[in-house]
C-alpha cells in the first residue's frame, strides 16, 4: 500500500473519493438514478457521467491521472448480458462505453485482435461472436504489461466520436467501484499528448511482441525482429545506452542452441567484453516473451542500485517492474502480480532470502530465470557459501528455472558446469586492445608469454627527475600519469586506503600549474558540492587534490562523497583516481591507463583474479583505441610477478565447510525449515547437488560428507533449532526432522547462527524492561554483532554522562555498568567481570544514537574519532541487521512488541535523514545530498519526480547530467508504478465476489 503522502501525491488537487461533491459521488448518484429508472436510456446516464469525467480530467493541465482509460461499467437488468450495438457514424450522441473503450491505444486493440484470431476456429462467427468475446475479455487484457508504456502515454487522448460502440459488463460490481479502481491505477504515469506516429509505432510494437512470443512458444529458430524481442528494445538500447550493433560474439552467444533450448549456461569473457548486454537481452526475453519473473544477483549494493537505475527506463517503456533487493530494501515474499512481471535485482544475501520466500510460498516456478554476475564469487568466503546455497535450492526445487552465470575470471569451469548442470561458452574478445606492462626501476617491459622470462623490453621512462622529486616519487608515478592526464583518464590501484591518499597528495604537489586550468569551474563546483555534503566540511586531502583533477576513492568515503567523485570522474572533471581494489569489483569506471602501485592488496600478495579485474578497467570502448596496464614491481618481487601474470586463474572452491554457521549449518536448517529435505536421506540427496557435493573428494578428506551432515544436524538439535533424532547406526533412517520456532526465526531473518542464541536471550531480556524513553535500547539490540571497534574510554565516559537517568538504566540492563566505564577512562584496574563484546557493541550503539540525532556522518565521526567511512559502513550494516531482526521477531509470537518498533527504526537507519527527504531517497541512487537538492528545488515527492521534465531538472539541479536526470525520473516512475500496482492488487482482492454467495454465478 502507498503511504498517505503517496496517495496525496497521486491525486494532486482532485476531490476526495468520498466527499459529497466529488467526482465519484456524482458518478454514484448517476448510477443510482439509472438503476431506479430502468426505462431511462443508457445513453443519458452515460453522457452525464462522461461529462463529469471530462470536467474532472481537465481541471488541471499537469494531472497525474486521466479518466479517459477508466473502465466504465454499466449493469444490465436483462440476464446480465452485454448488449452490443452497431453505432451510426452520423450519430453524434454515442454510448458512454463506446467513447471510453475507443480510447484504447491502438497497440492494445491490435494485440487483442491477434490473440482472438488464433482461437477463432471454435467461434460461431468471427465477425460477431469474436468481437463480443474480445470485448468481454478486455478487463483481463487491459493491463497487459507489454502494452503498459503505450497505456501510460495515451491517457489524455481526446475521445473520437466516430468509433464503434463497445460495452463491458462486470456483473457484481458497481460503476463507482470500477471508477475508484481505475482511478487508483491511473495514478501511475505522467500524462502525455500523443501523435498518430506514436500510435502507429505502438501498433508495430504489439505486433512484434505477439510474433516474438509465438516464435519462442514454438521453439522455432525464427527469432523475430530482435532476438525474439520487438525492435522497440533495439531502439531503447540505442537511445539509452548508445548501442547501435552487437559484437559478433554477443550474437553468437544469443544464438546458442543451449539458450534456444533453455539450458543453463555459464559464459566467460574478459572485463569490458560486453557480458552484461547479453544477460539483459536474455532477461527481457524472459520478462516479455515468456512472461516470467527474473532474479538478477549482483555482488554489491552500489552495483544493485546502479543496475536498478539503468533498467528502470526499460521497465517503464516495456511494462515490467524493477524491484530493488539490497540493504534493508525488499519485500518477503514479493507481491504476487497478476499481470505485470518483476525483475528482482538483488545482492547475494537478499537474493537468498527472496528465493527462500518463493520456495516457502510455493511460487519458485514463477521465477523463469536467475542471472548471476561475477559467478566466481562462489569461492569468496561466507558470501560465496550463501550464493552456493541459493543456486543449489533453485536447481533442486524448480526444473523450470533457467540459470545463467557470467564472469571474467573463471578457471575450474568443469566443476561449476557439473554443479549448475550448465553448458559453457567462452571468448577472448575485448572491444579495446589491452597492452600489459610491468615497470622495474625506470624500465618498462611488455608482458609477453613467448619470451623466456615472460617479459620483453619496451622502453625507458622519458621524464627528468630532480633529486627531491626522486626522493618523493621513487616509483616514478608522476612520469607515468603525466603521459596520459589530463587529456585521458588514469586509475592508480594502491594496496591500502592511506596509500591512496598519500599518492593523490604527492602527485598534485609536483604537477605543473597548468593542470589547475583544465575544467576549473567544474572542479570548484565539485568542491562546493562536497562541502555541502559534509555540512560545511570537506576532506583536506580532497580540497588539495581536486583542483588538479585528482581524488582518492576507497571505503573511507561516505556514500554521498563516493557517488560525487564517481560522477565527476565519469564526466571527465577528475582525470586521476588513486583507489583500492574494491573499485575494480565495483561500479564501472574505465580508464585509458591503469597503474598498479604494488602487487599487493593490504599485506597479501595479489591474486590472479584480482589482477585481471584491475587491469580489465584499462581501455574505454568507443573512446580509446587501446588500454594500458602498468604493474610497478620491486626487484625482490620480480619472480612472484612472473608467476602472477602467466599463471591461470585461481580455482573456485565451495565455502560451505569453511563457513560453518553461515555455510553448511545455515543450509541444513533452511532445508528442514522449507521442507526441501526433512530426513537424513533427503538431506544427503540434496547435498550431492551442491558445489560441495561435486568437490567433496577435494574438500572433505578427513570426514565423509555423510558424517559432516550428521554432525551439522546434531549441532542444530543441540542448539534448539531443530527437533528430531539422528540414528547412530543407520544414517539413512526415515525419521523426520522438524524446525523449532527459534530455528524458523533464524533462517527467515537470515541471522548468523553463531549469534542466534545470544540474540534470542537479549531480546527476551529486553521484554522484562524495554526502555522506550528514547530509541537507545532498541538501537543496542539492532547493533550488528560482527562490527568491531576498540572504544576510546574518555569519549565513552563523556557520552555516558550525557545520557538521561532512564538511558543510563539501559546500560545497566545490557551489562555495561557506569563504574566499569569510569575506571577504564581513568586507567584504573578493573576487577569486575564484564563481557567485553557487550561493552564494545554498546559503544557502537552510542555512535548510531548520535547519528540518528544529528543525521551528520561528518560530525559524528569527528566526535568519536572514527573515520567517516567506518561510520557510514556501521550505519549501512545496522540498517540491514535491523531488517533481519524484524523478520526474526515476526516469527516469534513472544516478540510481537518489537515488530512496530523495528519497522520504524529500520526506516530511520536506512535513510538517516530528516523525514521529509525519505520519499526522495527511496529512488535508487538518490542519496542525501541529491535529495536535499531536489527538495530545495521544489521536487518534494515521488510524484513530483515522476512527472518532472529532464531538461528542467538539469537546469534546476547542479552537477546533474541529462542521463542522470532521465534515470532519476524513470526510477521514480517505476516506484510509483510498483506502489500503484500493489494498491490495485489490494483493491481487486477486496472487489472479488466470493463464488459461494448465492446469485453471484
Amino acid at each position: 500500500m502507498c503511504s498517505n503522502d503517496s496517495e496525496e501525491d497521486m491525486f494532486g488537487d482532485y476531490d476526495s473519493f468520498y466527499g459529497n461533491d466529488s467526482l465519484i459521488a456524482q458518478v454514484d448518484d448517476a448510477e443510482h438514478k439509472y438503476l431506479q429508472d430502468k426505462n431511462t436510456d443508457v445513453k443519458a446516464a452515460g453522457e452525464m457521467v462522461l461529462g463529469n469525467l471530462q470536467s474532472g480530467v481537465h481541471q488541471k493541465e499537469q494531472d497525474n491521472f486521466s479518466a479517459s482509460q477508466n473502465l466504465v461499467v454499466l449493469k444490465s437488468d436483462k440476464e446480465g448480458a452485454c448488449q452490443m450495438h452497431d453505432s451510426d457514424p452520423a450519430d453524434g450522441n454515442q454510448k458512454l462505453t463506446e467513447s471510453i473503450l475507443d480510447d484504447l491505444p491502438s497497440s492494445q486493440l491490435l494485440y487483442f485482435e491477434k490473440m482472438d484470431e488464433l482461437s477463432s476456429a471454435s467461434r460461431m462467427s468471427p465477425l460477431s461472436k469474436g468481437r463480443d468475446e474480445r470485448v468481454n475479455s478486455f478487463s483481463d487484457k487491459i493491463r497487459d504489461p507489454l502494452s503498459f508504456y503505450a497505456g501510460a502515454e495515451h491517457r489524455n487522448r481526446p475521445i473520437d466520436s466516430s468509433s464503434r460502440s463497445k460495452c463491458v459488463l462486470f456483473k457484481s460490481e458497481s460503476l463507482k467501484d470500477h471508477l475508484k479502481s481505475a482511478m487508483t491505477g491511473n495514478a501511475r504515469a505522467q500524462t502525455l499528448q500523443v501523435s498518430k506516429t506514436k500510435q502507429l509505432k505502438e501498433a508495430v510494437l504489439s505486433e512484434e511482441i505477439f510474433v516474438a512470443r509465438k516464435a519462442i512458444e514454438s521453439s522455432s529458430l525464427d527469432i523475430g525482429p530482435f532476438y525474439g524481442l520487438p525492435s522497440k528494445v533495439k531502439d531503447l538500447f540505442r537511445q539509452l545506452r548508445g548501442i547501435e550493433t552487437l559484437y559478433e560474439w554477443q550474437h553468437d552467444c544469443l544464438m546458442l542452441e543451449s539458450l534456444q533450448q533453455r539450458k543453463n549456461l555459464i559464459y566467460s569473457l574478459p572485463t569490458g567484453g560486453g557480458k552484461t548486454l547479453v544477460a539483459e537481452i536474455i532477461i527481457l526475453q524472459e520478462l516479455l516473451c515468456r512472461q516470467k519473473d527474473v532474479l538478477m544477483i549482483l555482488p554489491y549494493v552500489a552495483i544493485v542500485q546502479e543496475k536498478v537505475r539503468g533498467l528502470s527506463s526499460f521497465g517503464i517503456e516495456l511494462g515490467f517492474l524493477v524491484e530493488e533487493y539490497a540493504g534493508s530494501k525488499g519485500r518477503f515474499p514479493p507481491i504476487k502480480r497478476r499481470v505485470k512481471k518483476s525483475l528482482y535485482i538483488a545482492t547475494i544475501e537478499k537474493g537468498h532470502a527472496l528465493v527462500n520466500s518463493l520456495i516457502e510460498t510455493e511460487r519458485i516456478d514463477d521465477l523463469g530465470l536467475v542471472v548471476v554476475d561475477e559467478l566466481h564469487m562462489l569461492g569468496a568466503g561466507s558470501r560465496g557459501a550463501v550464493l552456493e546455497i541459493t543456486l543449489a535450492k533453485i536447481l533442486y526445487t524448480s526444473k523450470k528455472t533457467q540459470i545463467i552465470g557470467m564472469s571474467a575470471t573463471l578457471n575450474n569451469v568443469g566443476d561449476l558446469q557439473k554443479f549448475l548442470q550448465a553448458e559453457y561458452y567462452t571468448n577472448n574478445f575485448r572491444p579495446v586492445e589491452l597492452k600489459e606492462y610491468i615497470k622495474i626501476r625506470d624500465t618498462i617491459y611488455a608482458v609477453d608469454s613467448k619470451t623466456e622470462n615472460g617479459f620483453a623490453f619496451s622502453h625507458l621512462l622519458n621524464f627528468k627527475y630532480s633529486s627531491n622529486l626522486e626522493k618523493a616519487d621513487p616509483d616514478h608515478i608522476i612520469a607515468l600519469v603525466t603521459e596520459v592526464i589530463p587529456k585521458y583518464s588514469c586509475l592508480i590501484f594502491c594496496p591500502t586506503k592511506k596509500n591512496c591518499e598519500n599518492v593523490a597528495s604527492m602527485v598534485c604537489k609536483y604537477l605543473k600549474k597548468e593542470f589547475r586550468a583544465h575544467k576549473e569551474k567544474e572542479k570548484q563546483d565539485l568542491i562546493k558540492n562536497l562541502k555541502s555534503i559534509g555540512n560545511g566540511t570537506v576532506c583536506p586531502v580532497l580540497k588539495q587534490t581536486i583542483p588538479f583533477g585528482i581524488a582518492y576513492h576507497h571505503s573511507g568515503l561516505t556514500n554521498d562523497e563516493r557517488k560525487s567523485i564517481e560522477e565527476a570522474y565519469s564526466a571527465g572533471v577528475l582525470c586521476l583516481l588513486a583507489c583500492t581494489a574494491t573499485l575494480a569489483a565495483g561500479v564501472n569506471l574505465p580508464a585509458r591507463r591503469v597503474i598498479l602501485r604494488a602487487p599487493y592488496v593490504g599485506n597479501d600478495f595479489l591474486k590472479k583474479n584480482q589482477y585481471k579485474q584491475m587491469i580489465g578497467r584499462a581501455g574505454r570502448a568507443g573512446i580509446d583505441s587501446a588500454g594500458e596496464s602498468i604493474l610497478i614491481v620491486q626487484e625482490k618481487d620480480k619472480h612472484l610477478v612472473q608467476d602472477l601474470v602467466h599463471s591461470p586463474m585461481e580455482n573456485c572452491y565451495s565455502n560451505l565447510l569453511l563457513e560453518l554457521t553461515k555455510g553448511i549449518q545455515s543450509l541444513l536448517l533452511s532445508l528442514v525449515g522449507l521442507k526441501i529435505a526433512v530426513t537424513c536421506e533427503e538431506v544427503d540427496n540434496f547435498m550431492c547437488c551442491t558445489l560441495l557435493g561435486v568437490q567433496q573428494q577435494l574438500l572433505s578428506q578427513e570426514k565423509s560428507l555423510a558424517e559432516i551432515i550428521k554432525d551439522g544436524l546434531e549441532n542444530l538439535i543441540e542448539k534448539g533449532l531443530l527437533k528430531g533424532r539422528i540414528s547412530e547406526k543407520d544414517h539413512n533412517s526415515k525419521s523426520t526432522l522438524t524446525i523449532t520456532p527459534l530455528g524458523k526465526a533464524a533462517y527467515k531473518g537470515s541471522i548468523d547462527l553463531a549469534y542466534c542464541n545470544i540474540l534470542y536471550r537479549e531480546l527476551k531480556k529486553g521484554l522484562e524492561g524495554l526502555v522506550l524513553e528514547s530509541n537507545l535500547h532498541l538501537l543496542y539490540l539492532s547493533t550488528p554483532y560482527d562490527m568491531t571497534c576498540s572504544p576510546d574510554w574518555m569519549i565513552y565516559l563523556r557520552q555516558f554522562n550525557q545520557l538521561s537517568a532512564a538511558e543510563q538504566k539501559v546500560a545497566d540492563i545490557v551489562g555495561v555498568p557506569e563504574s566499569f566505564i569510569t575506571k577504564k577512562a581513568s586507567g584504573q584496574a578493573v576487577r569486575k567481570n564484564v563481557d567485553s563484546a557487550v561493552v564494545n557493541r554498546f559503544y557502537l550503539t552510542f555512535v548510531l544514537y548520535s547519528l540518528l540525532k544529528e543525521t551528520n556522518i561528518w560530525s559524528v565521526s569527528e566526535k568519536f574519532n572514527l573515520s567517516r567511512g567506518y561510520v557510514q559502513n556501521l550505519l549501512n550494516s545496522a540498517a540491514s541487521f535491523a531488517s533481519c531482526l524484524l523478520h526474526f521477531c515476526e516469527e516469534l509470537e513472544e516478540f510481537w512488541v518489537y515488530k512496530a518498533l523495528l519497522t520504524e527504526l529500520t526506516k530511520q537507519l536506512t535513510y538517516c535523514v530528516k523525514t521529509e527527504l525519505i520519499p526522495l531517497m527511496e529512488v535508487a541512487g538518490v542519496l542525501e545530498a541529491r535529495a536535499k537538492q531536489l527538495y530545495n528545488a521544489g521536487y518534494k515527492t515521488l510524484a513530483h519526480l515522476a512527472n518532472a521534465n529532464p531538461e528542467t531538472l538539469v537546469r534546476m539541479i547542479e552537477h546533474l547530467s541529462r542521463r542522470q536526470a532521465k534515470q532519476i525520473i524513470s526510477s521514480a516512475k517505476m516506484l510509483l508504478s510498483e506502489k500503484a500496482e500493489a494498491l490495485q492488487e489490494e483493491v481487486e482482492e477486496l472487489l472479488k465476489v466470493p463464488t459461494d454467495i448465492p446469485g453471484t454465478h
